[in-house]
């Protein structure tokens, strides 16, 4: 078996209300490739969040007591706090530079996700406007997005798909981030192992791969960092069946966390 990713070429600069999916079939024509089914076509958080306008101002945020509190122990912008706390359900752990949370859409993640780079302010709002006044927040439904962009492709295309956003997370235990999915449509975000036999005959009883997260891993490694303007992935030969998936399938139940 092979897995082939391929990064897309000529992706311009995303902007608000951008058709993520033209862009992404014209790119594919200029490169020559041809969707089949059951190709897979992963996407940066980034791009996806400034197509759906998640941009924000920080002169429009007024901190909270609760966010001036954590700026203050944290050594952060008090208006990023205020974002990060309009986007969690609960703050975990704080130390300088660092509020880790449980995000609105579940897990756990340094930051709520909000992002500095690679963030321009909308052109309709950029006149004499700092980058370093806009922050980008992580889409409001991630597998919603995904569902509408895989429904825009397979009607121009004819092809069964699937959709998948990654972003960068840290993990405990472990130094460095890696992709990890944060929304997925026509892709399992598990594979369940259990009661398959091994080479040897054993029965498996605890193996269960959390295959969208490898993939993003993957498709991560091929976009890179910083950069490299590389958002969307190309994927072919990925190799689990291809079914309706969703990021809860990922999500560790609370009652289950040991890292809480």
């Amino acid at each position: 078996m092979s897995l082939t990713l391929t990064s897309l070429n000529n992706i311009p600069l995303i902007r608000r209300d951008d058709n993520l999916a033209d862009i992404v079939l014209n790119s594919l024509r200029e490169m020559g490739l041809e969707l089949q089914n059951d190709d897979i076509l992963v996407f940066a958080q980034k791009i996806v969040s400034k197509a759906e306008g998640r941009n924000v101002n920080l002169a429009t945020v007024s901190p909270s007591p609760r966010a001036v509190e954590l700026a203050q122990q944290t050594e952060k912008d008090p208006r990023v706090v205020e974002l990060m706390l309009q986007e969690s359900n609960e703050v975990l752990r704080t130390r300088v530079g660092t509020i880790v949370v449980e995000h609105k859409l579940g897990f756990i993640c340094a930051n709520a996700g909000i992002d500095h780079s690679n963030v321009a302010p909308p052109e309709e709002e950029g006149q004499g406007v700092s980058a370093e006044e806009w922050v980008l927040l992580l889409p409001e439904d991630p597998d919603r997005s995904c569902v509408l962009l895989r429904n825009q492709i397979e009607s121009k295309t004819g092809k069964h798909i699937g959709v998948v956003i990654i972003d960068s997370h840290g993990r405990a235990w472990r130094n460095g981030t890696v992709g990890v999915a944060i929304g997925m449509s026509g892709v399992p975000g598990i594979v369940d192992k259990r009661g398959d036999k091994d080479l040897f005959g054993y029965t498996l009883r605890v193996t269960v791969i959390g295959a969208a997260d490898e993939l993003a891993a993957a498709a991560s490694l091929v976009m890179g960092q910083a950069s490299e303007g590389r958002p969307v992935v190309h994927v072919r030969g990925f190799p689990y069946p291809l079914r309706e998936g969703s990021l809860k399938e990922l999500i560790r139940p609370k009652e289950q966390d040991m890292f809480r």
